[in-house]
């Protein structure tokens, strides 16, 4: 069998395929599969871009529209987009096992204590990606829409740019919120989300439900203790942080069997991000979602 090479650059997200990896549950099944944890080098300079319409849906899954990946995951509502964009008939194929979280978060001298003292203050993401869409769903339940102010923050993570005071408000995800909370930021809001799978062609239903079975068992894995595989977070943050095992919240850290995308969440996804201009709303779910990828025995 030829090599499955998947996209799998953050900890929070890919953790049970780093497991299974670990574990040799890929092997198990049979299945060459190469974890890239590293994309290509981005730009270095940070910068502030205003408006998620100059940003590419693409700008940090290049690879799979280049063919260098057959498989990645990320935000629900990014997935929808970026399966309408794809120019290589990628499409959303499975709801991912990762129920991250984003955490709206302040230094901790800030005058800014709740969600709804944010009105009009720039709060920085990583436009269409989980914080930018987590973020706007948050703050619309404490703010008119026209109060809310993001900006895509390239360069430089986004806990840095708060720390270094290029910014007063930024969402981040795991180990980022560990980081914050060790060093007295202040959270303002979190929530999770889910996140859906996206493969191409290349990718068929059987090598895929062999994919998810291997998952599985890292999910599995995780369920029985997740305190081994923390070093995956605990790496990612070494660059600004030094965490041990005992700063982490095992509550936050949620992962569940891979399984279908459901129609009815894709609607109601689909007519939310829509609202917002990010996405045509005459999508239809057979146009953005390939629901034969996986098996019954799945």
């Amino acid at each position: 069998m030829s090599k499955i090479k998947i996209e799998a650059t953050s900890a929070v997200f890919y953790l049970p395929y780093y497991v299974a990896e670990e574990e040799g549950y890929f092997s198990a099944e049979g299945l060459d599969v190469e974890l890239i944890r590293r994309r290509p080098a981005e730009e270095t300079e940070l910068r502030f871009i205003e408006d998620p319409r100059n940003v590419s849906s693409f700008s940090s899954f290049k690879l799979f529209e280049a063919g260098a990946s057959q498989l990645y995951n990320a935000c629900e509502w990014g997935q929808l987009r970026r399966s309408q964009d794809s120019q290589v008939n990628g499409k959303v194929v499975a709801r991912r096992a990762a129920v991250a979280s984003q955490a709206i978060i302040v230094r901790p001298d800030s005058p800014y204590n709740i969600p709804g003292d944010l009105a009009g203050v720039r709060v920085g993401v990583n436009f269409h990606h989980g914080s930018h869409y987590l973020v706007l769903q948050t703050l619309e339940g404490f703010l008119p829409r026209a109060d809310i102010n993001l900006v895509g923050i390239k360069g430089k993570e986004r806990f840095e740019a708060l720390r270094d005071g290029d910014i007063d408000a930024v969402a981040v995800m795991e180990p980022w919120i560990t980081v914050a909370e060790k060093q007295g930021y202040k959270v303002l809001a979190e929530a999770h989300y889910y996140g859906a799978e996206v493969a191409n062609d290349s990718l068929d239903a059987e090598t895929f439900t062999k994919i998810n079975r291997a998952v599985t068992r890292g999910v599995d894995r995780i369920h029985e203790d997740i305190r081994p595989y923390l070093k995956y977070f605990i790496t990612q943050a070494a660059p600004v942080a030094e965490l041990v095992p005992e700063d982490f919240k095992l509550g936050r850290l949620r992962y569940i069997h891979p399984g279908p995308y459901p129609e009815d969440h894709f609607n109601r996804t689909l007519d939310w991000v829509a609202s917002w201009g990010l996405i045509d709303s005459d999508n239809e779910f057979g146009r953005l979602v390939d629901a034969t990828k996986i098996l019954q025995e799945a």
